[in-house]
Parts: structure tokens; sequence; C-alpha cells
């Protein structure tokens, strides 16, 4: 779906005051939406051509730290400038902030003025041309599930994130009258970024006391990811207005189910879903067999861009519907990749390895990297596993561990290959800088554990 406001539209928003302030972004590593407010007038008149922001925006972590032993992005280099070009075709109205409009913005290199390789949207972008080129149109769509506290964040902040305060007491799954006390801010991010543009479908509660989940219309694989990230932000924002606050956190706590993003694939032409073949078993073309096989043969090697912090795998623990096993099987919510839709025009895969807390940019760009490899090499799924797939020792087993997903995708011939060696190297010093922090910071369940009895 496009965006809502047209430039035009834009200019007579701003002539008559409606709008006044416009905001320029792009996705970090991270997932998360970072830029500039401009005044309406001014964006107008100069930004709507190009902007520029510091390249470390791409070689920061969580802190915002500047992680040493980057490429692309340096103190010996000096910490130069990108350019942010908006992509008109992604203005919109944004209800949750008064008299504002937002755009996506595109980077590229200030001296090369090519677009830069390791941007997670440049990343998904390659892809969709590269299916394009094959004669396919990727769709998709993701499942947002997020917790919702009573607690704002500026107070969990300054008190050292102390356990948090569902908004629901108890398992809202489905739970009607469970999650009316969620209801006002759900309400609000419904309402709010439908009117951005997103066509929201529905919300729900989850499988966890003040768990919820949002759900987006299908559409093409740059939009999903675009509005996956405004998702995100306007959830934020919107909780914050009502004095609460929200985690997309892979796993906030250990006795509580995580949250996952899963992704939702098929492949088009000519306006249909060549994944269908009413004659084939399970309604599943051998094009989308093919997809799918890529997706099962490489997942260790995209398993960083799917889960990609040390807290993501917490996530993979027996029990909780997240998946620890990458094979595929019909509609079995224990399986890393599920087939929905069988036996009818909507058939898709739906991966359901990646939490929350994933770049949807980068997550899209690889499992649709993937699949398009099982096509281009003609691989073979095999047949679906069925069962409790927890309990099945044989299954390939998503990797366990963050380093173990770095080291994987850092020997990945296959996304050197689709992303290139600069791309790769550049977010295996991401993941291996995560695991470094880690490893130097004392838990408080070392502490706890320790303290008196080591």
């Amino acid at each position: 779906m496009p965006a809502n406001l047209s430039l035009e539209a834009l200019k007579s928003a701003v002539a008559s005051g409606d709008i006044d302030t416009v905001i320029v972004c792009i996705c970090d590593m991270q997932g998360r939406l970072q830029g500039k407010r401009f005044h309406a007038q001014h964006f107008l008149e100069s930004a709507v051509e190009e902007t520029h922001c510091c390249n470390y925006l791409l070689a920061t972590d969580m802190e915002m730290v500047t992680v040493p032993g980057y490429e692309a992005s340096s103190w010996s280099r000096g910490y130069g400038d990108y350019i942010m070009k908006p992509d008109l075709a992604t203005l919109r109205l944004i209800p949750w902030a008064d008299g504002t409009a937002l755009v996506m913005a595109d980077l590229y290199d200030h001296h090369t003025h090519e677009l830069v390789p390791h941007a997670p949207r440049t990343i998904l972008k390659k892809q969709v041309e590269r299916a394009r080129a094959m004669g396919f149109e990727p769709m998709m769509a993701t499942e947002l599930e997020f917790f919702l506290f009573e607690e704002s964040f500026a107070e969990l902040f300054d008190t050292g994130y102390p356990t948090p305060t569902p908004m629901a007491r108890y398992n809202v799954d489905y739970s009607i009258m469970g999650s009316t006390r969620d209801e006002p801010i759900m309400r609000a991010i419904r309402n709010s970024l439908y009117g951005a543009g997103i066509p929201i479908e529905c919300s729900k509660g989850e499988a966890d006391a003040g768990q919820e989940e949002v759900n987006a219309k299908y559409s093409d694989a740059i939009d999903t990811a675009d509005m996956h990230s405004l998702i995100k932000l306007g959830t934020k924002q919107i909780a914050q207005d009502y004095g609460a606050s929200v985690t997309f956190m892979a796993k906030y706590d250990d006795k509580r189910a995580g949250s996952s993003s899963h992704i939702h694939q098929s492949l088009w032409q000519g306006g249909a879903n060549i994944f269908y073949d009413a004659d084939a078993a399970y309604g599943m073309s051998d094009t989308m067999r093919h997809y799918l096989a890529g997706q099962l043969a490489y997942t260790r090697d995209i398993a960083v861009f799917l889960a990609p912090y040390i807290n993501s795998y917490k996530r993979f623990c027996v029990g909780m519907f997240a998946p620890t096993k990458a094979v595929w099987s019909l509609d079995n919510r224990t399986a890393g990749y599920r087939i929905c839709g069988e036996s009818t025009n909507s058939v898709r895969v739906e991966c359901r390895i990646g939490g929350a807390d994933l770049n949807p940019y980068l997550a899209c760009a690889a499992l649709l990297a993937a699949g398009l490899e099982g096509i281009e090499r003609k691989l073979d799924p095999g047949t679906p596993i069925s069962g409790d797939l927890y309990q099945n020792d044989t299954a390939p087993q998503v990797p366990r561990s963050l380093l173990e997903a770095a080291e994987a995708l850092n020997g990945s011939e296959f996304l050197r290959k689709a992303f290139g060696d600069d791309v790769v190297s550049h977010y295996h010093r991401a993941a291996r800088w995560e695991i470094e922090e880690a490893m130097r910071v004392v838990t408080d369940w070392e502490r706890t554990r320790g303290f008196e009895r080591a």
C-alpha cells in the first residue's frame, strides 16, 4: 500500500498550517528510525531533494557507541556524511504527532553518490531488484508482538528497569475481556497507524500477561519493512503519550513468553500468487518448494538477521511457541517454517524464527536472498515434518547463540555472493561487538548466584 500523502497534498497542508513539521528518517542497523525534524517550509524548499547525516548512524550499537572495527565508518575516516534522499512514495501523515508528516530516506555515499551498500533499506532493495529480474514480485507481511506495561519509559529507566507491571495481569491470548484494560492504548495504536497509511488488520492479546500482537496487511517487501519500522515507532510513542511503555525485546523475562516477528512471504507474477498450484500437493508450486528449500538450507547463514542480539536466543526455548528447529510443516506452530493457506491461492511461507527485535529490512532481505537461491539451485525441501518438533532430536537446530550465528554468517559463501563481502563483514562486526559487550558486563544473575556462594 503506498503512503497516504502526495507532495502536492503536503504543500497544501503546509500552506494551510495543518502541517508544520516533516520528519526525514532512515533505518539504522538496529531497525530504529533515525533522522531529523524539519520545519515543513524548509523541507519543501530544500530537504525534499536531500539532506545529510553522520555516517556513524550505520556503525553504532544500541547505546549509540561509536564501535571500533568497521571499515566503512571510523575515527580514522573522520565520520563523514551520508546523503539522505527522501523517497517521496513513503510520504505520510503521522496522526500521533500533531502537525507532522514523515518520509523515509535512502542513504547515498556523499562522494560517489551511490547507495550505501550496508544500509538496511539498500540491502532489501537489491534483493527485490534481484527478484524482479527473475520475474517475481516479493510480497510479505510481518506480525509484531510486544509487551505493554503500566510504568512509563522514563520511570523504568530512572529506576534501573525493575520488573515492570504488565497492563494485563494474566495470559490474555485471544481474550476480549482480558485485553480490555489494554484497549484504550491498543485502539489508539490501531487507529493512528491506519491514519498513517498503514493498513492495520487487527490486534489481539498474546500468549502471556500484557503481551499484544498487531498485524498489518500483506504488501510488497519494501513497503512491508517500512510499515514494520513505523509500527514500532508509533506503538512506542503512543504508549508513551499514555504514560505507559512497551518492549519489543525478544525475551524480557525468563518466566514469560518471548515476542516474535513472524514473516509471511510469497512471490507474485502479474498480480497472482505463483506459490499456488492447484494441482500440486498442498497447493505448493515448484517455485514455492524451491523457495522454501532455500530458506531451510540457509537458516544458519541468515540467523543473525532473524535474531541479532544475545537476548534474541533466550527466546528459543521449549514449549513457548518459539521454534527451535529449522524444518517445515503444515500449520504446525512448533516448526521454524509453517505453510499457511495450504491448498488455497493464499498459500505462503511463514518464517517463525525471528523475534520482535529484528531489523525488518535485513530479515526480509535475508529470507528473500535464501529463497531466491533455492529457486536458482532448484533445491528440494523434502517432505513436511509433523508432530511436536521440540522433541525431534534429529531435526536441524536453529543456532543456540549469537556467537554460533555470527560465525555462520561470516563463513557464508551464499550471503557473500548475495549481499557482498563488505556487507557481511559489516554485520559480522556488529554481532561480534554485541558479544564482546555482553561478555564484559556482570549481570544480576551472576551477582545473585555467586556473591556469597562462589
